[in-house]
Parts: structure tokens; sequence; C-alpha cells
């Protein structure tokens, strides 16, 4: 939500800015410890709290370029990546596992 503008949000969008400024700078503090700090910002997640409302997710992942609805697993395995050796260049990022939301909801 830190890239995609939502009417009457702006508190929950500003939180999410200032999550992505975090991973930032904490990467640029802990680098010298050898600690990479990168952070996932997943989109509409399918969780057991939500599940009653899957036609609402439903709709709203309808437009974007995945078309479904985010699963945990979808999450997980992004944060697998992270921590891995593969990711061993990879800091202070924000990794949308979002759908593509955050590429074609500008507002």
């Amino acid at each position: 939500m830190a890239q995609v503008g939502s009417p009457f949000a702006a508190m929950y969008t500003a939180t999410k800015a200032a999550d992505e400024q975090l991973t930032r700078s904490w990467a640029a503090e802990y680098w010298p410890r050898g600690v990479r700090v990168n952070s996932v910002a997943p989109g509409v997640t399918l969780t057991p709290g939500n599940e009653a409302h899957r036609a609402m997710l439903d709709a709203m992942t309808a437009a974007t370029p995945a078309g479904v609805v985010i699963q945990p697993d979808d999450i997980a395995q992004a944060v697998l990546y992270l921590a891995s050796d593969a990711a061993a260049m990879v800091h202070g990022i924000t990794l949308y596992v979002d759908g593509g939301i955050s590429a074609t909801r500008l507002n």
C-alpha cells in the first residue's frame, strides 16, 4: 500500500512507506555487523482470518497481472529467497509479492 494510493487510508499507507524506509536505514546501519536487511510487501493474501471474504479478495485481485489472490506460500517463497545465499547481494530492498497491483494500480 506504500505504492498504491487509497482514499481514506492515509495513515495505513504512511506506515507501509515507513516500513520501506526502515528497511533501507537498517540495511545501512547493520551491514557492518554482517546483517542483511530486506523486507517483503505482500499484496492481497488469503489467510485464515479473511477466507470468509474470498469473493471480495477475488474481486480485488481480478484486475492485477497475476489475476488471483496471493497464497501464504507465495510470501514464504519470497522470504526463503531473501534469507538464502542466492540473495547474498540483495541489501535494503522491499520485495513486492503483490501479484502486480503496485505496477498497475496507481491510485
